[in-house]
């Protein structure tokens, strides 16, 4: 596995933890919005720590990007609001089996149109039938735990 392959994996352990002490804490408090505001808080130092030890000069750019690149925040906020709210109540499983049925759908999608500027990867009857196999691999976890 190369080192990306590692990271990413690091990442995608990181949603399920993220999903869950998160959920706890706005349960805890009594507000997932209230969790929510207080992870982006947390985010938003570590990210400037990094970008003050990396480099700011980045940042003169931004003016000049268009408006559209900016609904990733948007997109990251729905999906921390989502998913804080909803875990408690449909378990974290269920939320993120359903967060990564949307990302192979989405992903696929964005690769073949090669959308956003990503490299074009047309999709396959193999590579399909691989996101379809990854898909119900997942639906099978789900179903055993019930």
């Amino acid at each position: 596995m190369t080192q990306h392959a590692l990271i990413m994996l690091a990442a995608g352990i990181g949603i399920p933890i993220l999903a869950a002490l998160n959920a706890r804490l706005g349960t805890n408090i009594g507000s997932p919005a209230a969790a929510a505001f207080i992870l982006f808080i947390v985010a938003f130092s570590v990210t400037s720590v990094v970008m003050i030890t990396t480099g700011t000069a980045a940042l003169r750019e931004v003016t000049g990007q268009p408006w559209h690149l900016f609904l990733a925040g948007a997109l990251i906020a729905f999906y921390v609001l989502t998913i804080t709210y909803i875990a408690p109540v449909f378990g974290v499983g269920n939320a993120v089996f359903f967060v990564l049925l949307g990302q192979l759908i989405s992903a696929a999608l964005i690769d073949h149109f090669g959308l956003f500027g990503a490299t074009p990867s047309p999709l396959t009857l193999a590579r399909g039938g691989g996101i379809l196999v990854m898909a119900l691999g997942v639906a099978l976890t789900q179903m055993a735990t019930r």
